[in-house]
C-alpha cells in the first residue's frame, strides 16, 4: 500500500483545524488506511490502492474535513481561465494518444510542498499509472517557457536536450540506453521509431514523456507558476491525475489556471472538476451492510466522505462525486463510502443465528492426499506465484511460444501472464536457493491456467543432485500414481525441457495426463542452475 509521510503541524495548517494528535492517529486509518509508525510529530500511513487521491498530505487534509465533520460535502475549487493552449500532433496517436494540462500559480515552493509533491506524483505513477504506462505527469516551472506547446512524435536521434539530473545535451534515444529513468522506462517506447515530446512554441523541451523532464523547466524552491502535463493511454485516468495534483497544489494556495488542449479540431478545457453524478438506493444500502439506515442517515455518511448527498423522495440519494474520486465505479462503492463514513468501529457485532457444519471439497481430499504422498517420500512443499511470463513459461523451457493468459496491465515484465506450467516456478524457486546444500527437492500443488482461460490443479515434483536419474523419477512417479488408485500407461516421450530418451508422458485413457524425466542441460541452464535436476508434472484433477 502506498506510505505517506506527513508532519502533524503541517497537516494541521492544511486541516484549518484543531484536532489533537492522539484522535488523529485513532480515528485517521477509519478512512481506509493502516499507521505503520509514529516518531515524534511525523505521522507515517498506509491508504488503500483504490485511494490515489490519498497519496498525499494535502489529499489526506481534504477528506479529514469532512469525515471529522469540520467541512462535510463536496469540496470545491476554483479554476481560472487562461490563453495557455497545447496542440496535440496526429503524429503522436499511435504512441500514446492523450494529454491533459494545467496551470497553477501564485504557489510557495516550501520543503514539506516540494517533498509532498514528487511523493505524490510517485505514487501516482505507480498505481493509478501502472507504472507510467497508463499515465504520465510532468510538472514544470512555467517561467522559462513560452505557450503554445505542442506535443508531438519525434524521430528518437533527431532531437536532444539537457534532461533532469544531467549537465549535457543527449538525444531521445540517448536517453533510454543512459539515463536512469530512461533505461527504468525504456520498455514502454519498444516498437515505435518515433518518440513522444512537448516543446514551447520556440522548440524548447518541457517533457519526453513518459521517461523524463528536460532540465530547462526543472521546479525550484524560487518557482511560483507550475505547467502540469500528464500524458497516456486512458483519458479518465489522465484527467484523475491531472484532477488529483492540482487540488493539492490548490490545498497549499496555489491557484488553478484551466488550459485547453487542441485535439482533432477539438477545444479540451482543463483541468474539469465537475461533479460525477450517481445514486444509490438506501434498500440496497441496507441489505448490503445489515442496517437499518433512513434517508437522512445515509446522506449524513456520504457527506462525511466528501460527497454531496440529497435525498430523491424515491427511496434513493441523489449523489454528486467529486472529479478526484477516481474508486467509485459502481453503485456499491457508494455503499462502501456510507460503511466508512458511519464507522466500521460502530457497526455492531452478533453471534452466527444457525450453526453449520463445513466439509471439503472431493477435489480438495484429493489435492490434500497428494500433499501427504509427497510429504511422505520427503519431498518439502512450497506455493510460487500464479503469475508468470513468456520467457519463463516456453523460452527457457526450450517450448514452441503457446497461448498464454495474459495480464492487461502487468506490473513488469516478469509478471505478465498467468502460468500454464507450475515446472518453471520450481526451477526459479531452485534458483534462488541454489546456494543451499544439495539435494533439494520440492514439490507443489498449485493452480495453472489452460489455453482456454480455465483454472487446473496440477502436481509438480522437483529433486536436484548429482545422482538424480530417471530410474528414480520413474519409480516416484509410479508410487504417486499408485497411491492415487490410478493405472495409467507411461509411454517415451520426447519434450524439450528433457532429455531425449529420459522423458516419459503419463497417458489415462489414451489421454496424456502428465510428464516426467530428466531435464535438459540447456534447460538447467536456462535458470542458472548447474547440477542434474528430475522433475514430473501431472495433472491432479485427473488422479482419480
Amino acid at each position: 500500500m502506498p506510505l505517506v509521510t506527513f508532519n502533524y503541524n503541517d497537516f494541521i495548517n492544511l486541516l484549518g483545524y484543531k484536532i489533537p494528535k492522539e484522535k488523529l492517529i485513532e480515528k485517521l486509518p477509519m478512512i481506509g488506511g493502516d499507521f505503520s509508525h509514529v516518531t515524534g510529530d511525523e505521522i507515517n500511513i498506509e491508504f488503500f490502492p483504490n485511494r490515489p487521491d490519498l497519496t498525499s498530505v494535502e489529499g489526506i487534509a481534504r477528506a479529514s474535513r469532512a469525515f471529522f465533520e469540520f467541512k462535510t460535502g463536496l469540496q470545491t475549487y476554483e479554476a481560472a481561465t487562461s490563453d495557455v493552449s497545447l496542440t496535440v500532433d496526429p503524429s503522436v496517436k499511435k504512441i500514446r494518444p492523450f494529454v491533459t494540462t494545467a496551470l497553477v500559480k501564485n504557489i510557495t515552493m516550501t520543503d514539506e510542498l516540494i517533498t509532498s509533491l514528487m511523493g505524490l506524483q510517485e505514487k501516482l505513477h505507480v498505481g493509478l499509472g501502472r507504472n507510467r504506462k497508463k499515465v504520465a505527469i510532468g510538472v514544470h516551472n512555467a517561467e522559462p517557457v513560452t505557450p503554445p506547446f505542442l506535443y508531438k512524435a519525434v524521430d528518437p536521434d533527431a532531437v536532444s536536450f539537457v534532461p533532469l539530473a544531467k549537465d549535457e545535451p543527449m538525444t531521445l534515444r540517448e536517453i533510454l540506453k543512459k539515463h536512469e529513468k530512461g533505461v527504468d522506462y525504456a520498455h514502454l517506447l519498444e516498437g515505435f521509431d518515433k518518440y513522444p515530446l512537448i516543446v514551447d512554441v520556440h522548440n524548447n523541451v518541457l517533457s519526453f514523456p513518459p521517461i523524463i523532464n528536460g532540465s530547462l523547466t526543472e521546479v525550484t524552491p524560487y518557482t511560483k507558476e507550475v505547467f502540469i502535463d500528464v500524458t497516456g493511454t486512458d483519458r479518465k485516468a489522465i484527467n484523475y491525475a491531472l484532477n488529483i495534483v492540482t487540488t493539492a497544489l490548490a490545498e497549499r494556495g496555489g491557484t488553478i489556471y484551466r488550459t485547453t488542449v487542441l485535439e482533432d479540431g477539438k477545444k479540451i478545457v482543463s483541468p474539469d472538476f465537475t461533479a460525477v453524478k450517481q445514486s444509490v438506493s438506501v434498500a440496497f444500502v441496507n441489505t448490503i451492510l445489515g442496517t437499518r439506515f433512513k434517508e437522512k442517515d445515509v446522506v449524513t455518511c456520504l457527506k462525511k466522505m466528501g460527497h454531496n448527498a440529497v435525498d430523491s423522495g424515491d427511496g434513493r440519494i441523489a449523489v454528486e462525486i467529486a472529479a478526484w474520486r477516481s474508486d467509485i465505479l459502481h453503485e456499491v462503492d457508494l455503499v462502501e463510502d456510507v460503511a466508512v463514513g458511519f464507522g466500521f468501529d460502530l457497526f455492531e457485532t452478533d453471534f452466527p443465528k444457525a450453526l453449520t457444519f463445513g466439509r471439503t471439497l472431493p477435489c480438495h481430499n484429493l489435492l490434500e492426499g497428494l500433499r501427504g504422498i509427497m510429504i511422505g517420500v520427503g519431498f518439502n512443499e512450497v506455493t510460487t506465484f500464479v503469475i508468470s511470463n513468456e520467457e519463463d513459461e516456453f523460452q527457457r523451457m526450450g517450448l514452441i511460444k503457446g497461448k498464454m493468459v495474459l495480464i492487461e496491465n502487468p506490473i513488469g515484465e516478469e509478471y505478465s501472464g498467468l502460468r500454464m506450467s507450475l515446472l518453471p516456478s520450481l526451477l526459479k524457486l531452485l534458483r534462488e536457493n541454489r546456494h543451499h546444500p544439495l539435494p533439494q527437492q520440492i514439490f507443489e500443488v498449485g493452480v495453472v491456467v489452460d489455453e482456454q482461460a480455465k483454472n487446473r490443479h496440477h502436481l509438480a515434483g522437483m529433486k536436484i543432485d548429482a545422482k538424480a536419474n530417471f530410474t528414480e523419477c520413474k519409480s516416484l512417479v509410479e508410487k504417486v500414481l499408485r497411491e492415487c488408485g490410478c493405472k495409467p500407461v507411461i509411454k517415451e516421450k520426447s519434450h524439450a525441457a528433457f532429455i531425449e530418451g529420459r522423458c516419459a508422458s503419463v497417458l489415462k485413457n489414451d489421454a496424456e495426463i502428465g510428464v516426467f524425466g530428466e531435464l535438459h542441460p540447456k534447460t538447467i541452464q536456462a535458470f542458472h542452475l548447474e547440477h542434474p535436476m528430475i522433475a514430473f508434472e501431472l495433472a491432479a484433477d485427473l488422479l482419480q
